[in-house]
């Protein structure tokens, strides 16, 4: 068997995976919970047929099969956008979280939700996704100001992680001027959660992380050319200045539409492209991007249920459980990358 063969029977091996996980989570999702739901009567429901039961009906159409779309759409949005701020820092610790693009997000949604909850009853959705891109974006370009006179990218990524701090700081003095009732929303909600899950939330998700997503894909071979090195991609062609912008703004997009609607989710931009990479022992990006679409999409899943339903009644936040899955990756990557540096 010749490289190409096994490189494509990885490949389809990797997807094959990729897709029973996703249909073997979405199984577990819906049936597990304080009311089990066997899969023969979660086929019943999803496809219509009859002799379906109430009660088994009313929680996955309200309530969990929202919240599993939310997870999925979500879990992908973020590992993609981890995929392309790696991809223009050309670190595999670069992430949403990390270089504090999630923590501007959350500060500038918290500062809109705290002045016009005095005088909006219920907040629009779409006033959250744009306060919450305007907020990762804000982040981002402070990130990019740093970034054009520090070239040392674990000096940049230190910068990142103290904006995160100084975004949080700012988050909490002005949650302490927020009603009681908003206060408690929004720490719940700083903590990362898909627990306020409902169709309105996916239907708008979709509309957002699905036709970018698509723009990333179409963009896989400029950004696999860029991937390279900035002199070989100009030399080929390839206009840096407008690549550089594009991958910054859907990366900011994805990251806000996450940050608006669960909150903000650690490590999940970052663990979930490097087992991307391992598993399918490449760097290009027309297989990572999907690749790491639907292993973030799976990966949320998984940590939303366990979130859920290890403690029930009590529910763990998102964060929490993607950070104990996600942190040790994130070690054992800088281990890894110190021991090749040293051998190498």
């Amino acid at each position: 068997m010749t490289i190409t063969q096994k490189n494509h029977l990885r490949c389809v091996l990797v997807f094959g995976v990729l897709a029973a996980l996703f249909v073997l989570s979405a199984i577990a999702y819906i049936g597990i919970g304080s009311v089990k739901i066997a899969p023969a009567e979660i086929f019943r429901v999803l496809f219509g047929q009859g002799g379906a039961d109430a009660t088994a009906y009313s929680i996955i159409w309200r309530i969990r099969l929202p919240r599993l779309l939310l997870a999925a759409l979500l879990g992908g949005a973020l590992s993609l956008s981890g995929f392309l701020l790696q991809t223009f820092f050309r670190n595999p610790i670069a992430g949403p979280f990390v270089l504090g693009i999630s923590s501007g997000a959350k500060m500038f949604l918290t500062v809109v939700i705290i002045v016009l909850s005095q005088n909006m009853a219920a907040i629009p959705v779409g006033i959250t996704v744009v306060a919450a891109f305007i907020g990762s974006m804000l982040s981002m370009l402070v990130v990019l100001a740093f970034a054009g006179k520090i070239k040392n990218m674990a000096v940049l990524l230190v910068i990142g992680i103290m904006i995160s701090y100084i975004c949080s700081a700012i988050t909490d003095f002005f949650i302490n001027f927020a009603n009681d009732s908003d206060i408690v929303n929004l720490t719940h909600w700083s903590h990362g959660s898909f627990s306020a899950a409902a169709w309105q939330d996916v239907a708008v998700s979709a509309a957002i992380v699905l036709p970018t997503a698509v723009a990333v894909f179409c963009l896989s071979k400029p950004i696999s050319v860029y991937a390279l090195g900035e002199r070989y991609a100009h030399s080929l062609g390839i206009r840096i200045k407008p690549l550089r912008i594009v991958i910054i703004l859907f990366s900011s997009i994805l990251s806000a539409c996450v940050t608006a609607f669960a909150g903000p989710i650690s490590f999940v931009g970052i663990a979930v492209p490097h087992i991307a990479r391992t598993l399918l022992k490449t760097s290009k990006p027309i297989l990572l991007i999907p690749a790491c679409s639907f292993g973030g999409a799976v990966f949320c899943m998984l940590c939303d249920l366990v979130a859920r339903t290890v403690f029930a009644p009590v529910e763990l936040s998102i964060s929490t459980v993607t950070a104990a899955i996600g942190a040790p990756i994130v070690i054992w990557l800088m281990i890894s990358r110190r021991v090749k540096h040293a051998e190498g």
